[in-house]
C-alpha cells in the first residue's frame, strides 16, 4: 500500500498548472474586489440560464447522472470551461454549448456556481463511516481534507451519490470519457461495495 501511495502522489505532482492564465489572474483579481464579486457573481446568474436546464438553477443538478457544479473552485470551473470548448474535454453537447460564450461570460459562470450553497445528501451512516476511511487513504491527497476540491481537483462534497458511484465505477474500469491515469490508480483496488461506501460518504459532506 506505501508503494501505491508513493506512485500516486508522483503522479499528482505532475500534474500541470491550469491554462489560459490571463483570465485566471482576472478571477483572481476579481475575487479579490467585492464590489466586482458580487457584480461578476450576478452577471454569472443571469449567464448560466441554459446551463440550469442540466446543472440546476444554483448548480444542484436535476439528473442522477449531471454534476453539481454548486461550491467548485472557480478557478477548477473556469479550467473545464475552457476544455470544454476546446475539445480536450469530449462530450458534443457541451462543447456546442461553451463555444458561443466570451471570456467574461465563462468568467461570471465559474463565480456564480462557486458562490452557491452546497447541499448535502442523506446517506447510509455505516457506509459513510467504511467510505471516510477510504477516502482517507486514496482521494484526501488530492481532493482535500473535506472533499472540497482545489484549483487542480474537483470538489466531491455534496455530489449526488449516483453520479459519484457511476464516476467512480468509470474511472476503475477506464470506461465511457473516465480514462485518467491517476484516478485509475486511486480506484484500481476498490470493489463495487467499496465505491458504494465511498459515494455515500461524499454525498453527504457539506
Amino acid at each position: 500500500m506505501r508503494g501505491f501511495l508513493v506512485a500516486l502522489w508522483m503522479l499528482a505532482a505532475t500534474v500541470s498548472a491550469t491554462a489560459q492564465p490571463e483570465l485566471q489572474e482576472r478571477l483572481k483579481a476579481t475575487q479579490a474586489d467585492p464590489t466586482a464579486l458580487k457584480a461578476a457573481v450576478e452577471a454569472g446568474r443571469k449567464a448560466s440560464f441554459f446551463c440550469a436546464n442540466c446543472h440546476g438553477e444554483a448548480g444542484v443538478s436535476k439528473t442522477a447522472d449531471v454534476p453539481n457544479l454548486a461550491g467548485q473552485n472557480p478557478a477548477y470551473l473556469l479550467e473545464q470551461i475552457r476544455k470544454f470548448g476546446s475539445g480536450e474535454r469530449k462530450d458534443a453537447f457541451m462543447q456546442g454549448l461553451i463555444k458561443v460564450l466570451k471570456d467574461e461570460d465563462r468568467l461570471h459562470i465559474a463565480l456564480f456556481y462557486a458562490a452557491s450553497p452546497v447541499v448535502p445528501a442523506a446517506a447510509d451512516a455505516a457506509q459513510a463511516a467504511h467510505g471516510k476511511v477510504l477516502y482517507g487513504k486514496l482521494c484526501q491527497r488530492c481532493h482535500g481534507d473535506q472533499a472540497r476540491g482545489s484549483e487542480l481537483y474537483p470538489r466531491l462534497a455534496g455530489q449526488k451519490l449516483p453520479y459519484l458511484q457511476t464516476s467512480i465505477t468509470r474511472y476503475r474500469d477506464g470506461t465511457g470519457i473516465r480514462n485518467n491515469q491517476l484516478m485509475s490508480i486511486a480506484t484500481a483496488t476498490l470493489k463495487n461495495d467499496d465505491i458504494t461506501a465511498l459515494a455515500n460518504y461524499l454525498t453527504q459532506l457539506p
